[in-house]
C-alpha cells in the first residue's frame, strides 16, 4: 500500500505517472514501478528504493498510447524488493493495489492448485490472477472480470486495472482504501491521493466503498461493485498543493490523528476471528507448547513506544497470569539483565530502527531469549533480527510526534495479549469473542471523538498561555498521563508531568495553585472512586480540573472545571481512547502558540544514535 497514479489521454504517460508518485512521496513507501502501453504490449519497470532508482529504469523511454498506471509501495506482506514492488501482472492483466486482502492464503492456495503461478510474496497478486481467471471464463470484457473477481475479495482495496488488450480504459475499484478520479479535457487520472493529480486538473471524483469506475479519454464512468449506475458530484479543489499532501489539514499530525480509525482497523484486519477467538499474525507463530514455556515477559522500549510498553503490561498480566516488566531500552542495555531461554523479550519501535532498543535486542537475544518485534516498518533492522514481527500497519507517520502509531501499538499489543491467552489455554474462546467484538467498535468510536475536534480546540484556546500542565491517571490509565504529558512537552513546549495519581500528595501537589491545568483520567473502573478522590484534592487547592470520563459522572462534572466525555469500552481499549482527545489537546494548543507541530525542536522522527 501507498501511492496509485492512473492516466488515460494523449500526453506522454511516463513523466505524468512519475510526477504523479514524486508528488505522493510524502507518505513514505520502500519501492515504485510503472506500467504502460507501449506498441500494443505492456512495459513494466519496478525498483527497490526510492523514485529516482526508477528513472534510472525508465530514462529515454516514451511511449505515444498515453495509457499506464503508477505505484510507490509501503510494504504489508513481502519484503520490500523489485518482485514484491507494484505493478503486479498475470497474462494480459496489470493491476496496482493499495490495501490488505484479508483472506489472500486461501485464494493463493486455490489458484495455485488451478495452475497459476506466483511470482512475489504480495497479497496483492491474487487479484490479478483472479481478474485473468475471470476474463477467461467468462466473456473476456475486463470490467465482468472485475466484478466477478472482487466478489471473492475479502477486505480493503483501492484498484487500478489495465489490460493489453482493452488499450482504450482503465478500471478502477474502492473498498475501505482512498481513490480519486481526476477530470480533464480529453484525459483522466486516477490517484490514491490529490496532490498526485492537482498539477493537472483541480475537477474531481471521490470514489466511495463498493464503487467502481472506467476511465477513457473523453471521459469516466462510474458504478456499483454490481454494475448499478452512481451519479457523482464533480468537486473543485482549491487547496494548495502542499495543503493537498495534508489532505486538507493544515499539519500532518492532525492529518495522522484523523488518520487512526483506519489505522487501527488497518491494524487488526484479518488477524482476529470473530467466531473462535483466535488470533492470527502473519510473521509470528505461538504454539501451545512455547506459550507453556513463557515463564517471564520483558518489554522495552523508548519514548513514546515505552508507554505502549507500560499499557502491555496491564493487558497481558491480567489476560494471561505471566509476569510482565517492562525497561526503558537505553537502561535495559547497560545493565545486565535476567533473561533466559523461558524470557519472552517484546521490542517496540515505529520505525524499527531506534539504537537503543535495537541494542538491547541483540543482547536479550545473546542471552537466549526468544524475540518479538512491534514495529510500523517492515525490513527494518528489528523486524530482520527479531524471531517474529507483529506489524502495526499504521502507514506513514510524518509528523515527529506520535500518534497513530502509537495507538496501533496499543491494539497489537492487545492482539498478542489475545494469543497468547489462547495459546497458553488461559482464555476461554466466549471470552476473547467479546474482546474482540469490544476490538471491532474500536476505530467507530475514535470517529465519534474526532468528532468532537471543536470543543477540544476551544478548551485549547482557554489554556494555550499556560506554563505547566498536571496529568494523572491510575492502573492502566497511568501510561496515558505520561503519554498526554509527553505529546504536550513535545510539540508546545509547555512544561508538563504525567504522574500516577496516587503520588500526588508525594509531591507534585505542592505545584497545585488556580493557575494549574490538571488533566485527570477518569475511567468509571475498578479505581474510579480513588481517583475521583484525587480531583477532589486538587480542586481543595484551587487547581483547574481537565476530566476524562467514559459515562456520566454526576460528581465529577459538579467538581471538574470541563469535562470531555469518551465512550465506553472494556478497561484494555479504554487507553485509546482516552489518547485521542489529549492528542488533540496537545495539537490544539501547539497551533495556537505558533510552534513547527509536524518538526518540534530538537526532536527527530527516529533515533538511530544514542
Amino acid at each position: 500500500m501507498c501511492g496509485i497514479v492512473g492516466y488515460i489521454g494523449q500526453q506522454d504517460v511516463v513523466p505524468v505517472i512519475v510526477d504523479g508518485l514524486k508528488r505522493l512521496e510524502y507518505r513514505g513507501y520502500d519501492s515504485a514501478g510503472i506500467a504502460y502501453l507501449q506498441d500494443n504490449d505492456i512495459e513494466i519497470q519496478r525498483c527497490e528504493g526510492k523514485i529516482r532508482n526508477l528513472e534510472v529504469l525508465i530514462r529515454g523511454n516514451t511511449t505515444t498510447q498515453g495509457i499506464g498506471l503508477g505505484h510507490t509501495r509501503w510494504a504489508t506482506h513481502g519484503r520490500p524488493s523489485e518482485k514484491n514492488a507494484h505493478p503486479h501482472r498475470s497474462g494480459d492483466t496489470v493491476i496496482v493495489h493499495n490495501g490488505i486482502i484479508e483472506n489472500y492464503v486461501e485464494l493463493k492456495k486455490n489458484l495455485t492448485q488451478e495452475g497459476f503461478i506466483f511470482t512475489s510474496d504480495t497479497d496483492t497478486e491474487v487479484i490479478a490472477h483472479l481478474i485473468e481467471k475471470y476474463q477467461k471464463e467468462g466473456t473476456g470484457d475486463l470490467v465482468e472480470a472485475v466484478r466477478t473477481a472482487l466478489q471473492h475479495v475479502e477486505g480493503a482495496f483501492a484498484l487500478g486495472i489495465l489490460n493489453r488488450n482493452e488499450p482504450d480504459r482503465i478500471i478502477a475499484a474502492k473498498k475501505a482504501s482512498p481513490l480519486v478520479l481526476g477530470l480533464g479535457e480529453g484525459e483522466n487520472f486516477l490517484a490514491s491521493d490529490i496532490p498526485a493529480i492537482l498539477n493537472h486538473t483541480r475537477k474531481v471524483i471521490f470514489l466511495d466503498d463498493g464503487e467502481m469506475a472506467v476511465l477513457q479519454r473523453e471521459g469516466v464512468t462510474v458504478t456499483r461493485l454490481d454494475g448499478t449506475p452512481v451519479a457523482k458530484e464533480v468537486q473543485h479543489i482549491s487547496w494548495s498543493a502542499v495543503m493537498a499532501e495534508k489532505g486538507g489539514y493544515k499539519h500532518f499530525m492532525q492529518k495522522e490523528i484523523f488518520e487512526q480509525p483506519r489505522a487501527l482497523l488497518d491494524t487488526f484486519r484479518g488477524r482476529i476471528s470473530r467466531e473462535t477467538g483466535e488470533v492470527f499474525f502473519e510473521q509470528f507463530e505461538l504454539t501451545p507448547a512455547e506459550a507453556g514455556r513463557i515463564d517471564k515477559i520483558v518489554m522495552i522500549a523508548c519514548g513514546t513506544s515505552y508507554h505502549a510498553a507500560l499499557v502491555g503490561k496491564f493487558m497481558v498480566e491480567e489476560m494471561t497470569r505471566i509476569p510482565v516488566e517492562v525497561d526503558i531500552a537505553s537502561e535495559f542495555r547497560y545493565r545486565d539483565p535476567i533473561v533466559d531461554k523461558k524470557t519472552l523479550l517484546i521490542c517496540i519501535s515505529q520505525s524499527g530502527e531506534t539504537a537503543d532498543t535495537l541494542a538491547a535486542l541483540k543482547e536479550a537475544k545473546a542471552k537466549g531469549a526468544k524475540t518479538v518485534g512491534i514495529c510500523n516498518v517492515l525490513g527494518s533492522s528489528i523486524t530482520r533480527d527479531a524471531d517474529g514481527v507483529i506489524y502495526t500497519h499504521a502507514g506513514p507517520e510524518i509528523g515527529v510526534a506520535s500518534t497513530k502509531a502509537f495507538t496501533t501499538q496499543l491494539v497489537a499489543l492487545y492482539l498478542f495479549a489475545l494469543c497468547l491467552a489462547r495459546a497458553g489455554g488461559r482464555m476461554p474462546a466466549d471470552q476473547a469473542v467479546v474482546l474482540m467484538e469490544d476490538l471491532a467498535k474500536l476505530p467507530q468510536q475514535v470517529e465519534k471523538i474526532l468528532e468532537e475536534e471543536e470543543t477540544i480546540r476551544k478548551l485549547a484556546k482557554r489554556y494555550a498561555d499556560r506554563t505547566d500542565f498536571l496529568y494523572l491517571g491510575r492502573g492502566i490509565h497511568y501510561p496515558i498521563a505520561l503519554e498526554g504529558a509527553l505529546k504536550l512537552k513535545e510539540i508546545s513546549y509547555i512544561h508538563a508531568e504525567g504522574y500516577p495519581a496516587g503520588e500526588m500528595k508525594h509531591g507534585p501537589i505542592a505545584l497545585i495553585d488556580e493557575k494549574m491545568p490538571v488533566v485527570a483520567l477518569l475511567p468509571h473502573d475498578s479505581v474510579f472512586e480513588k481517583a475521583r478522590g484525587n480531583i477532589e484534592e486538587v480542586k481543595a487547592r484551587s487547581g483547574i480540573v481537565i476530566a476524562l470520563v467514559n459515562r456520566e459522572e454526576p460528581e465529577v462534572e459538579e467538581k471538574a472545571d470541563h469535562v470531555i466525555r469518551v465512550p465506553a469500552t472494556n478497561n484494555f481499549l479504554s487507553p485509546i481512547l482516552m489518547t485521542v482527545p489529549l492528542q488533540l489537546l496537545a495539537y490544539h494548543i501547539a497551533v495556537l502558540r505558533g510552534t513547527d507541530v509536524d518538526q518540534p525542536r530538537n526532536l527527530a522522527k527516529s533515533v538511530t544514535v544514542e
